[in-house]
């Protein structure tokens, strides 16, 4: 059966993988997947990921996920827009996690952003999911 969430699935491994305190967590690869990844090792929330490609033309991305004193760096992370409910916000409109402690991740016309990239960048998009 096909996935009808595969960015939603790999927030949920993520939050399952943070639970459960492992070291890291494997997701099937797609370049939505890495884009977001990017943006959480660049805001410093995973340590690092890498992608491992199979024989049979599968790939996997290999998530490492980062702790501060034993606690998970991620206390919530929440898919926001969903495959039968699209969000999209202007860039007066995007939203504040965590009174700007959290981020919001956006796809937006110059690529996936967290919100303040967005803002400086003069842009709007979709909201993908927020983290905090």
């Amino acid at each position: 059966m096909a996935m009808t969430d595969p960015l939603g699935d790999m927030l949920t491994r993520i939050r399952n993988g943070m639970a459960r305190r492992k070291s890291s967590i494997s997701t099937p690869a797609s370049k939505l997947r890495a884009r977001v990844l990017d943006v959480m090792q660049a805001e410093g929330y995973i340590r690092g990921y890498s992608e491992v490609s199979f024989d049979n033309g599968k790939a996997e991305i290999n998530i490492e996920l980062k702790y501060h004193e034993g606690t998970p760096v991620i206390r919530e992370i929440a898919r926001v827009s969903k495959p039968g409910r699209r969000v999209y916000v202007s860039v007066k409109s995007i939203p504040q996690v965590g009174n700007g402690l959290g981020i919001t991740i956006l796809s937006t016309p110059k690529g996936v952003l967290a919100d303040h990239q967005a803002r400086e960048q003069n842009v709007g998009g979709e909201v993908l999911c927020s983290i905090f």
